[in-house]
């Protein structure tokens, strides 16, 4: 992206600031993070409302909005509005899960969360994105998932589908202290998918920044573009987390995951139906399944 160009829509802006970001002090960082953390609430924020969210005066606000190209707060607050008419446009196809139940019923209520955070997460996939993160877990040599605490179950999903249809694809679930065993397995020219939503775990953290110094591809499955995940992956999804109550939900992630896995399996093809078979004849062996 010309540096010199304003950003034209919130993806463009979104870019921008991840590319930046390190090198922000700290009252610019703040007012980044509000941008990237949140772009629907800007989307109807006044100057001084963003000022304060961002702890910094407003004047801090508009001079960071010209920084980057654009004429003042104004034309910052449309970009965010962009961004929030696309994701209605999708999301009012699917109606609303409260339309056909008591809103009062936790059911109901879950399923509702559930819907939106599907339709939000698939509707800013960007198909060039999924197209290339397809190809890598397709063709990589070897690939690594890491995903800790709440992210573990995705990690453990996202390993075992991508172990259907498809060899040497590793797992890295450090014992305490032995982080530092699980980097010898990292390779020039494989591929590295993390899973972290905020609060992001260190050693995920951690474990991304040493795969992308030592060549590895990024993969960044992530909550929001102001992740330490998002700033430095080649490829990142933003996956909608939220819950009903305090607790955030995985089901976006888990299925991105799948249809992720499913993309490999269509474009490995036969490749697939091999690895498939030997999977079937191992489980029969061993009895896995009861008749």
């Amino acid at each position: 992206m010309n540096e010199a160009a304003a950003p034209a829509t919130y993806d463009d802006l979104r870019e921008r600031l991840q590319q930046r970001m390190d090198g922000f002090a700290a009252g610019q960082r703040r007012i980044a993070q509000v941008l990237l953390n949140d772009p629907s609430g800007t989307a109807f924020r006044t100057v001084t409302e963003t000022a304060n969210a961002a702890q910094v005066h407003e004047s801090s606000v508009v001079r960071f909005a010209t920084s980057l190209g654009l004429k003042g707060y104004p034309s910052l607050v449309e970009l965010c509005r962009q961004r929030l008419a696309e994701e209605a446009q999708l999301v009012s196809r699917f109606g609303r899960a409260q339309q056909h139940a008591d809103s009062s019923s936790l059911l109901a209520e879950a399923a509702e969360h559930e819907q939106q955070n599907l339709v939000q997460t698939y509707s800013r996939i960007d198909p060039e994105q999924w197209d290339a993160a397809v190809e890598l877990l397709a063709n990589a040599e070897r690939i690594h998932v890491m995903g800790l605490r709440k992210c573990l179950p995705v990690a453990q999903l996202m390993t075992y589908l991508l172990r259907l249809v498809r060899s040497d694809v590793h797992q890295v679930a450090p014992v305490a202290g032995a982080l530092v065993d699980e980097f010898r397995q990292l390779n020039a020219g494989d591929v590295f998918a993390a899973i972290s939503i905020h609060r992001y775990t260190a050693d995920t953290v951690r474990a991304f920044n040493v795969a992308k110094s030592r060549g590895l591809t990024t993969i960044a499955f992530t909550d929001s573009a102001a992740s330490p995940l998002a700033r430095i992956a080649d490829v990142s999804f933003f996956v909608d987390c939220e819950g009903v109550t305090m607790l955030r939900s995985v089901t976006a992630f888990a299925s991105v995951v799948q249809t992720l896995a499913t993309g490999v399996a269509i474009k490995n093809g036969t490749q697939t139906r091999d690895e498939l078979l030997v999977d079937e004849q191992l489980l029969n062996e061993f009895s896995v399944y009861s008749e």
